[in-house]
């Protein structure tokens, strides 16, 4: 397999756009409470429920949809959860018939939502200038939840805990101690890959196979397993290793120094949305400044807002490096680096 090299101007060029996420304006401030339009909630009222599909954890969208309602009991969230790819063959399919469900699509990977855009409406949140462009796929679409990855590890385990990513090379923690989310998984894996390769070094890969790292389809199943004992260490999204820690689990986690990959997601209302008033006050809510700050509070999110309401536990805005791949080389690497991930890893799909 061919080597395609990056050069150092291209890939901070790509990253430079989030110098500003999460660090927009310096300081975090105070969150405003949101405030939604008499006549959408009296619209959204009538129609009492929306149907949302989406690619985030159950159990953390389950508790953002719980939040919701305690401002909006009047509407029923019917969710529908699917891994990244089959998500989107579902939505592609009931559109190719004529009998999309969904009010709401909410996913992790805006590189597959993009080409949907012509299944969506025009939307656009209330504070959409509080919002970076540089994360915007489409101005149909917007960050709902903006995810980075650390590194959690169990403490009853493991002893001397690692560090920073290069830590993850070395040999004592070779054997199946460590855990990996394969490359192909989504949006979010594919980030953390980009960001080995860019910014870790383009040998990142072969030093950390060679660990013999035990390799999962997606965090859930890798959490699982590390709160479980089963793995030690574990590159994990950041809000599914929280919520185990918030919940009990003897795990830690830390963002690591030498940058956190960073996966804003994309949503949009549908055009055929059967609901679409309860869509837009569910969206308008979640973009808020309320919304975000409950994503950073309880699910240990980002956020793509010029300037945060607050920061999660454990990050530091003035140390934290945070990193987004350039939307065109997040396309165009995609195929040939996944390719390049698997032979390194031994994986085959």
């Amino acid at each position: 397999m061919a080597i395609h090299s990056i050069s150092r101007r291209s890939v901070l060029g790509g990253a430079s756009a989030l110098g500003g996420l999460v660090l927009g304006g310096g300081m975090a401030r105070a969150q405003k409470a949101f405030v939604a339009p008499p006549a959408l909630l009296e619209a959204a009222k009538k129609e009492g429920r929306m149907v949302l599909y989406t690619a985030t954890f159950t159990e953390i969208m389950q508790e953002t949809i719980a939040a919701f309602n305690k401002r909006f009991p009047f509407v029923r969230v019917e969710m529908v959860r699917a891994s990244g790819g089959q998500l989107i063959t579902r939505v592609q399919t009931e559109a190719a018939a004529g009998k999309l469900i969904a009010d709401v699509v909410d996913h992790s990977d805006r590189g597959l939502m993009q080409p949907l855009e012509p299944l969506f409406a025009d939307y656009a949140p209330p504070n959409a200038a509080d919002y970076l462009t540089s994360v915007l796929v489409s101005p149909k679409l917007w960050p709902t939840t903006t995810a980075g990855w650390c590194i959690a590890y169990h403490t009853e385990l493991v002893k001397n805990p690692p560090r920073n990513w290069m830590d993850l090379t070395k040999a004592e923690y070779a054997g199946g101690l460590i855990g990996q989310v394969i490359g192909p998984s989504g949006g979010t894996t594919w980030t953390r890959v980009m960001f080995e390769r860019m910014v870790l070094g383009e040998d990142y890969w072969a030093k950390q196979a060679a660990t013999k790292p035990r390799l999962y389809p997606s965090g859930a199943p890798l959490s699982d397993s590390l709160v479980r004992g089963e793995v030690s260490i574990a590159p994990l999204v950041h809000n599914i290793a929280f919520q185990k820690k918030r919940d009990g689990a003897p795990l830690e986690l830390f963002f690591p120094p030498e940058g956190v990959p960073v996966t804003p997601y994309a949503a949009g209302i549908t055009k055929t949305a059967a609901n679409p008033n309860a869509a837009r006050l569910f969206l308008d809510w979640f973009l808020s400044e309320e919304g975000q700050a409950n994503e950073i509070k309880n699910h240990g999110n980002l956020t793509s807002l010029k300037v945060p309401p607050m920061f999660p536990d454990g990050f530091d805005p003035a140390k934290t490096k945070i990193w987004v791949p350039e939307f065109k080389q997040f396309q165009e690497l995609f195929k040939p680096w996944l390719e390049e991930w698997n032979k390194t890893y031994g994986y085959r799909q």
